[in-house]
């Protein structure tokens, strides 16, 4: 097996974390580079973090190469302060970075949406996540792999309200969500990082795989 180099920009964020740590177990990969505004704790062998500026992505891309990109970035329009902000981090950083590693050599890039991501959608967070699908696609990288998850449940740095709610209501919608309603469950970020690994080498490795949030969890 030929070792294989990834990149994870969000590491910092609930997936990311998680990421990076599936990404340290798994022997397919001998390094992983991780963009990141100051330095993490976070240490391991295989880990070289790189001191981002996301306003010049292209300085700072120029000399990294990866075969996977991983990007876990991803905001609210509440933290960001305002839609404008929020599209600047889910749709502009996500593909410049998308961009600039595919001229880099990056095979392959996984990324996470959301469910209800849809261009006809009254939500704006999801026209968005949508858009930004699809200009990752029209790139040109051998494989795009899109991961739409629902909520994500586990332990932020920040306090997000709705998603404290869903934590607290998860063992009652473990009850109520069945059937065909399984679909919207929460999901766990931790097993959203280790889905990401896992489709990152299933075949085949070319053309764009949209997986729901059924799937992942």
């Amino acid at each position: 097996m030929i070792p294989r180099k990834a990149l994870v920009v969000g590491a910092t964020g609930l997936v990311g974390s998680h990421l990076l740590r599936n990404i340290f177990n798994n022997p397919a990969y001998s390094e992983v580079t991780s963009l990141v505004r100051k330095r993490s704790l976070i240490t391991h062998r295989k880990l070289k973090e790189v001191i981002t500026d996301f306003n010049n992505l292209e300085k700072t891309l120029s000399t990294i190469t990866a075969n996977d990109v991983f990007c876990c970035l991803g905001t609210t329009i509440k933290k960001a302060g305002s839609q404008k902000a929020f599209r600047k981090v889910d749709f502009s950083l996500v593909v410049d970075v998308a961009k600039v590693m595919k001229k880099q050599g990056a095979e392959q890039f996984i990324v996470i949406s959301a469910m209800g991501a849809n261009s006809n959608s009254k939500v704006f967070y999801n026209r968005i996540k949508v858009e930004m699908e699809e200009a990752v696609q029209e790139i040109g990288y051998k494989c795009v792999r899109i991961i739409r998850p629902s909520l994500l449940l586990g332990q932020r740095e920040e306090f997000r309200l709705g998603e404290r709610i869903g934590i607290l209501m998860s063992p009652l919608w473990q009850l109520l969500l069945v059937g065909s309603l399984k679909k919207y469950r929460p999901v766990e970020a931790e097993a959203v990082a280790r889905f990401m690994v896992k489709v990152a080498h299933e075949e085949p490795a070319v053309g764009v795989h949209v997986y729901e949030n059924y799937q992942v969890g």
